[in-house]
């Protein structure tokens, strides 16, 4: 038996995780989202401006013989493939004819897995994702501009199996100060965004090959 450890921040203090359940216009669809870190998952329990406490919840995930896809292990144009697959990057009629022609020559079949691992696009990765759709940022600082985040790695639980591998350490239930952790959130994404945009100014990004010349 393999284990890892995951942390689910939520301002919800009774979770149950239910296969089929959750949105799925999430960045890999309907599925329970985790992660190892448990300071991030103390930010996301608090990330919406809602203004009360959140939670943690402890996991244990039995991964062995699950079938993990890693987007780490791909080129980044397959996991924005797989983002524009859940998440809307745009809304004009040029966005929607070239990210159907993106995801055909990028895509992957996700459906056989039972877990999906990859970046977070929360907020200042997806002003990425929109930047680079619209012919603004150049695929030779795309992955780096991603990296400069820093906003981690989650993980998205999306087989019934997976589901039944999945039990909470109830006992090891963590409440998030809403004050302090909403505060980091913003941080990181305000210096995510500086950062960011420090790089999209600058003379490295040569907006040559881009988004449109990718087919």
């Amino acid at each position: 038996m393999e284990k890892i450890i995951l942390y689910h921040g939520t301002p919800d203090r009774i979770v149950i995780p239910t296969f089929g359940k959750g949105e799925n216009k999430h960045d890999y669809g309907q599925g329970f989202y985790l992660t190892e870190d448990i300071e991030l998952a103390k930010e996301w329990a608090v990330c919406r401006p809602s203004e009360i406490n959140g939670y943690v919840h402890k996991y244990e995930l039995d991964i062995s013989g699950l079938k993990i896809l890693d987007f780490q292990n791909f080129d980044i144009l397959v996991w924005l493939a797989e983002l524009m697959k859940n998440r809307d990057a745009g809304d004009s009629k040029r966005y929607h004819v070239l990210a159907k022609k993106f995801i055909e020559k990028y895509g992957v079949d996700t459906e056989e897995y039972d877990v999906i691992k990859g970046w977070r696009a929360n907020a200042s990765y997806f002003y990425i994702a929109k930047e680079f759709v619209r012919d603004n940022i150049d695929l030779d600082i795309l992955e780096e501009l991603l990296m400069l985040g820093g906003l981690g790695i989650q993980y998205c639980i999306k087989s019934e199996l997976a589901y039944s591998r999945l039990y909470e350490d109830k006992d090891s239930l963590i409440e998030v100060s809403y004050t302090e952790f909403n505060e980091k959130y913003n941080q990181r994404d305000i210096s995510a965004r500086r950062k960011m945009r420090e790089l999209v100014d600058s003379d490295d990004n040569k907006v040559t090959k881009v988004f449109s010349t990718l087919f």
